[in-house]
C-alpha cells in the first residue's frame, strides 16, 4: 500500500488519525524512518490548510512504531511569520516518535549562499544502474526505486549517494515526497561496519531550503556522509537535491552502532 493511500485509508481522530502500518514499509522491527516521519507531517498540516511552507523538523526516533499507530499534532507557537508545531506518533499508547516541525512563509533577504553542490561525477537517473534489494529493509524494495548515484570507490568510505524515488507518486506532494523519501539511504557509515551489526537512527533534523520544491520524474538525489563515529554512535550529514542538482533539504542524523 503506497504512502497516499495509507494516508487516504487513516481514521480521523482528534488532532490527528490513526492507521495500520503494513508489513511491507517495514525496517527491522520498527517501520521506515521517513515513513513515521511523513505521518507526523501528515498530522501536522492536517491541523492548518493554510501552513506556510514547511522549513525545518527535528525528529527523535523513541521506540518501535509498527501495526496500529495513532498520529496527533498539536500548535505550540504562531508568530507572524512562523509556525511552531509539535507531532508524535504512538503505538498502543505509547510515543515510538516525536517531531517538532517550523513553518514559515518566505520573506525578502539581502543573504544568498549556495554552498551545496550536488556530487561531483554524478551518473543521471536513466543510466544508473539499479540498487540490489534483497538484502536490504523491507520497505525499500516494495515502496522506492533505487540507482546509484556515483561510480563505486575502489576502497570503503563512509558514504552512500543514490538516487531514489517513490515507485508510486499519484497523490503525494512535492515537501511529502521528499520527507518520504529523505531517510531512504543506508547510515554513510554502512560500509565500514561488520556485516549483521545492528544499526538504530536516534535523532534526524532536516532543513528544507525551498519553500516549494521540485524534481523531474520523482527523482531525488540523496548522500549520506559519516562524519564522525565512535563510542557506540556516528554522525551522518544527509543532504537531498531534485533532479536538476538543486539542493532541497540539509540534514544531519545521530546512528547508533552496536558493532
Amino acid at each position: 500500500m503506497s504512502f497516499a493511500s495509507l494516508l487516504v485509508g487513516a481514521e480521523p481522530r482528534d488532532a490527528g488519525f490513526a492507521l495500520t502500518i503494513p508489513e511491507d514499509w517495514h525496517q527491522g522491527r520498527t517501520a521506515y524512518g521517513g515513513l513515521s516521519a511523513a505521518l507526523a507531517l501528515s498530522a501536522a498540516r492536517r491541523l492548518e490548510p493554510e501552513f506556510p511552507p514547511l522549513r525545518s523538523a527535528l525528529v527523535s526516533f523513541v521506540g518501535p512504531l509498527y501495526g496500529a499507530v495513532e498520529a496527533r499534532a498539536r500548535v505550540l507557537r504562531r508568530g507572524r511569520n512562523a509556525t511552531w508545531v509539535s507531532a508524535e506518533v504512538l503505538r498502543g499508547g505509547e510515543v515510538g516518535m516525536t517531531a517538532s516541525f517550523v513553518f514559515m512563509r518566505p520573506a525578502e533577504s539581502a543573504v544568498l549562499v549556495e554552498q551545496l553542490p550536488p556530487p561531483r561525477e554524478l551518473t543521471v537517473p536513466d543510466d544508473a544502474r539499479p540498487v540490489p534489494t534483497e538484502r536490504s529493509p523491507t520497505f525499500l524494495g516494495a515502496h522506492f526505486e533505487v540507482r546509484f548515484a556515483v561510480p563505486r570507490s575502489e576502497t570503503a568510505r563512509p558514504e552512500v549517494c543514490w538516487w531514489v524515488r517513490p515507485k508510486v507518486r499519484e497523490g503525494l506532494d512535492p515537501v511529502l515526497s521528499a520527507v518520504l523519501t529523505a531517510d531512504a539511504l543506508p547510515p554513510g557509515v554502512l560500509p565500514l561496519v561488520p556485516r549483521g551489526a545492528p544499526i538504530s537512527s536516534m535523532t534526524w533534523q532536516i532543513n528544507l531550503l525551498s519553500p516549494a520544491p521540485e524534481t523531474r520524474d520523482g527523482w531525488w538525489l540523496l548522500r549520506d556522509v559519516g562524519e564522525f563515529a565512535g563510542h557506540g554512535g556516528s554522525s551522518e550529514r544527509m543532504d537531498l537535491w531534485n533532479a536538476d542538482g538543486q539542493p532541497v533539504i540539509a540534514g544531519m542524523q545521530s546512528v547508533a552502532l552496536f558493532g
